[in-house]
């Protein structure tokens, strides 16, 4: 399979980069920028591709590729701050300029190549304070801005490109044509990366593991596709176990074992464990430590499970490529933004070795997997949920009775926008609760009562997401009802932050 390699400089935008070229059916993965020469000669790219980054070339401390990388002779492609870089190692001058942030206008100076198809000129979108002031020799400017002038770069003999704006990213026009100008006409690389071909290729490869493999199910599509994958691969050295900690959707434990029991043909456990997890959970506010303590409880509940109905090899998880990069682990010098459960919350005590049949894809290419397996139009279109569950939807301690508010009124949310045809137009929906209280009125009397916040996204993979434009009546309605239907509760507020710079889930 043809791959092109992206090297992570720290830019928020890094993961875009491989999301937009996956779309075109080629197959991109983010590297850390310091990836061994060994490493980039194992995976055999067809080009590279370097990110932007926060950092300056001209500083001490920049981080820097591999030196071997320029020797290679792939094409190359610097965004941003990788722009600088590339005019710093082929011998130009990068200096500090005035910031240019947002839209500008780039003026295509030759639309051939990289440009090609993009027309005279385009909305670009700009996020740097360096730019180049003197290109390399062998290079020519092929795009400029009003205050860039050398915002575009190009040494076509060697097939080395430089652009100082950000092609992955919506705001940029005709920025999915410039990736697949480098992509399929630069680097010449086959759209072969299909979810057909990756179901085909991931149990072939499961199908030659040794030993019984564990899977943890939360009926969440992530995990469900993960079982199904492993199962077609394996049959009954597969045993899927479910935990009900007691921080699921309002009685959600009862329609994921009907589920798995009534359509799924594999061998299923399910494990009452609510008391066990709420009581680890008592007294603690952080965020990451609840993370850490919901991933370690798992883990030692499917251990012991394990120690009894074994012997078990694997410990299965639906871990996603998103979970991967914002847990850290794809060791960028991006800082980690939180720990997945599934992820960096796993303990150093566990003697299972982990399989990952998904950490390779984002969110929507597991849906195209889960239609490919035959899997429900319903659970197809549900919305995701965070693996720690509700303890990342409860700010501060997790309580009984902030449980219970959080269970009814993301009900409520749910349920509205069902009825109103919203709930298949947005990413995910879900209402939250914290220890902030506010005084309401019921009655003739003043209440002080919890404040719930509704959170309703628009998003593609998650790895960004917009809050919703909710018609008011619709908001009127579901506030209307909880706090009719939830006597702790006198205040709703609606969420209108976008990640970034926020995240979906408060925690």
């Amino acid at each position: 399979m043809d791959k092109i390699i992206v090297l992570d400089f720290g830019s928020q935008y890094s993961h875009l980069i491989c999301r937009r070229i996956r779309e075109f059916s080629v197959y991109a993965e983010l590297v850390p920028y310091d990836i061994s020469f060994e490493k980039i000669k194992e995976l055999n790219p067809k080009g590279v591709i370097f990110s932007g980054g926060p950092s300056s070339v001209y500083n001490n401390d920049a981080p820097r590729p591999n030196s071997e990388i320029f020797q290679m002779k792939l094409p190359l492609l610097g965004i941003c701050y990788g722009h600088q870089l590339i005019v710093d190692n082929f011998g130009g001058k990068v200096k500090r300029a005035n910031k240019e942030y947002g839209h500008s206008i780039l003026t295509v100076d030759n639309n051939s190549d990289l440009l090609g198809g993009v027309g005279d000129s385009l909305r670009a979108w700009m996020s740097h304070g360096d730019e180049a002031e003197k290109i390399p020799d062998n290079f020519q400017i092929i795009g400029h801005t009003e205050r860039s002038q050398a915002a575009a770069i190009a040494n076509k003999q060697e097939s080395v490109y430089g652009i100082q704006f950000h092609p992955e990213v919506v705001h940029t026009e005709m920025g999915v044509q410039i990736l697949k100008n480098f992509v399929l006409n630069i680097c010449h690389a086959k759209q072969d990366w299909t979810m057909e071909s990756f179901v085909e290729k991931t149990v072939g490869d499961i199908s030659k593991i040794d030993g019984n493999v564990l899977c943890g199910v939360s009926g969440g599509i992530d995990s469900t596709v993960a079982a199904l994958l492993i199962h077609k691969a394996i049959g009954n050295r597969l045993k899927c176990v479910f935990v009900d900690n007691g921080l699921l959707r309002l009685d959600e434990e009862h329609e994921i074992e009907k589920m798995f029991k009534d359509n799924f043909s594999v061998n299923f456990t399910a494990i009452n464990a609510k008391r066990q997890f709420l009581d680890k959970l008592k007294g603690v506010s952080d965020p990451e430590r609840k993370r850490k303590i919901v991933g370690e409880e798992f883990v030692r509940i499917f251990t012991e499970f394990a120690e009894k109905s074994g012997p078990f090899k694997w410990l299965a998880q639906g871990t996603l490529y998103p979970d991967v990069i914002e847990s850290g682990v794809s060791k960028g010098p991006a800082a980690i933004i939180k720990t997945h459960h599934n992820v960096g919350g796993l303990p150093d005590w566990l003697d299972l070795q982990i399989l990952e049949p998904l950490r390779d894809l984002y969110k929507d290419e597991v849906r195209k997997v889960a239609a490919i397996l035959g899997v429900s139009k319903k659970l197809l279109s549900r919305h995701p949920f965070p693996g720690p569950g509700l303890a990342v939807r409860i700010i501060g301690e997790v309580t009984e009775k902030k449980l219970e508010i959080t269970k009814v009124a993301s009900k409520i949310v749910e349920d509205e926008l069902e009825a109103a045809g919203w709930y298949d137009k947005i990413w995910q929906a879900y209402a939250a609760v914290g220890d902030d209280k506010a005084v309401g009125v019921v009655g003739d009397e003043r209440k002080y009562g919890n404040i719930v916040m509704i959170r309703v996204v628009e998003s593609i993979d998650a790895m960004t997401a917009d809050w919703t434009r909710l018609p008011h009546d619709l908001l009127a309605k579901i506030s209307n009802r909880i706090t009719n239907e939830i006597d702790e509760v006198t205040w709703v507020s609606y969420v209108i932050s976008s990640k970034p710079p926020a995240t979906i889930e408060p925690q």
